[in-house]
């Protein structure tokens, strides 16, 4: 079918907006879980109440963001749907498996998170943590779920082709373990537990510039701070193979990808510029020479195929795909590098550091590692284009031409603004909250029992447990 080019922008703009929207939630989605169990999990061992205290705080965090999370998620779930016609009603039946398992994740997530959060005063201490040990494994099969239909849409396999330009020969399970998914995941699961680390410590990095830096503020700061310098460095090295791979896989992606327009070897690596696809000239930019050849195959003789090899429809928009994987690499490499900041620092003296320098790189690392993933999907996505399921469908014949585009994105940008501001008004009434309350010297609440109102007994577990704690 033809499309009307104008729907098709609608369409692609408002996928754009909800998908850009929603994956900020998504990292504290997946991580979030994990953070609140490693403080839980300090506070049994250590009896420590601090950090039960912030377990319990943030497992509040943890319950608005999923409902946020829940609505957005929703929106997208209609949306494939809505604007894509072409795409469920043809290849439904291929990927359509694991779209509904994480229907399925999606509901055991909010289970447990009911559970967990409900037994904060109603059950045992360690049967209450083992009751949220389930979340990060659920999470994470949200994201292998969701992850694996993208993947699919990447390397579509589990089908053949009728002579109808129909699937025949389905098989599911194929399709969800395509070739995409064994390095998507990876890399988005890292992207994850970085991004959530980074924007959970970036606030109390705030608190600690404002001179707000008690035990309970650097303990909120090292625990996920610490998870995300650990990741880091890891997610460039990941980084790093899922490149090769889609130099392998997907040639005309990374052709887009690296500004490349003429197939050949000893290819420079162009830090920003662009590139003119209608003379295929180069302007602007840094280029090193040889290094995007060397980096494919760690040889400068390394063939790269050129954008000129397939006709100019064929082609990714290859400015935007450029941009965003020099911003997508940019910035990960300065959090890398703020990363190996903190560890040498732990390594050598044994406490967090104390210039004001750390802590406002630190502040704005979180919105950083935001700017990452997005312009990380802006690579998986708009790189594919213009088709939706590579080489079989093009995403112009999938697009609905039911007329309904304008009128439900105006719908979508009021609920959204409505979400955003309700859930802004929620957390910082929260936060001001816990603020006015987290005194030591009256006291620290007790998760697993009553709380203590002269705050005696809060104050001496405090001091016995000052040492083991004070620096993480």
């Amino acid at each position: 079918m033809t499309a009307d080019p104008a729907e098709l922008l609608a369409a692609r703009t408002l996928m754009a907006f909800t998908l850009g929207s929603h994956i900020i939630l998504v990292p504290l989605g997946v991580a979030f879980p994990f953070l609140v169990l490693i403080a839980n999990f300090i506070g049994l061992k250590k009896k420590d109440p601090v950090a039960l205290q912030l377990a319990q705080r943030w497992s509040q965090v943890m319950a608005v963001l999923f409902a946020v999370g829940a609505v957005s998620g929703t929106v997208l779930s209609f949306e494939m749907g809505l604007l894509w016609p072409g795409l469920t009603g043809i290849y439904g039946d291929v990927f359509g498996l694991p779209i509904s398992m994480e229907g399925i994740f999606f509901f055991l997530e909010a289970i447990f998170i009911t559970i967990y959060i409900y037994g904060w005063k109603r059950l045992s201490p360690w049967a209450h943590f083992w009751s949220g040990a389930a979340l990060p494994i659920v999470a994470l099969g949200g994201v292998f779920s969701i992850v694996s239909a993208n993947g699919w849409m990447n390397a579509p396999s589990g089908f053949t082709l009728g002579p109808d330009g129909r699937p025949t020969n389905v098989d599911p399970i194929a399709a969800i373990f395509n070739q995409a998914m064994a390095y998507e995941i990876p890399h988005m699961l890292a992207a994850a537990y970085m991004t959530a680390g980074f924007l959970v410590a970036g606030v109390f990095a705030v608190a600690q510039l404002k001179g707000h830096w008690d035990r309970y503020q650097r303990l909120a700061f090292a625990i996920p701070f610490t998870l995300a310098a650990i990741v880091a460095p890891l997610q460039m090295m990941i980084g790093d193979t899922v490149a090769r791979t889609v130099y392998q896989e997907m040639p005309i992606k990374f052709a887009a990808i690296e500004i490349v327009w003429n197939t050949g070897s000893d290819e420079p690596e162009v830090l920003l510029g662009r590139l003119n696809q209608d003379t295929g000239v180069i302007e602007g930019g840094l280029p090193i020479p040889g290094l995007a050849s060397w980096l494919s195959g760690f040889s400068t003789s390394t063939v790269i195929t050129g954008l000129d090899t397939v006709q100019r429809s064929d082609q990714p928009p290859a400015n935007i795909v450029h941009w965003a994987w020099d911003g997508m690499i940019f910035g990960g490499t300065g959090l890398a590098l703020l990363a190996v900041w903190f560890i040498l620092y732990w390594l050598f003296r044994r406490r967090l550091p104390g210039t004001p320098w750390f802590y406002r790189c630190a502040a704005v690392a979180g919105l950083v590692s935001v700017f990452c993933i997005e312009c990380g999907w802006t690579v998986t996505e708009v790189g594919r284009q213009p088709w939706i399921v590579y080489n079989f469908l093009r995403t112009a014949d999938a697009v609905t031409t039911a007329g309904m585009v304008r009128p439900f994105f105006a719908v979508v940008i009021v609920v959204y603004a409505l979400i955003a501001t309700a859930s802004v008004l929620t957390l910082r009434s929260m936060s001001r909250r816990w603020a006015a309350g987290h005194t030591l010297e009256s006291g620290v609440p007790v998760p697993y029992g009553p709380p203590d109102v002269n705050g005696r007994v809060a104050q001496a577990q405090v001091a016995a447990t000052s040492g083991s704690l004070e620096e993480p």
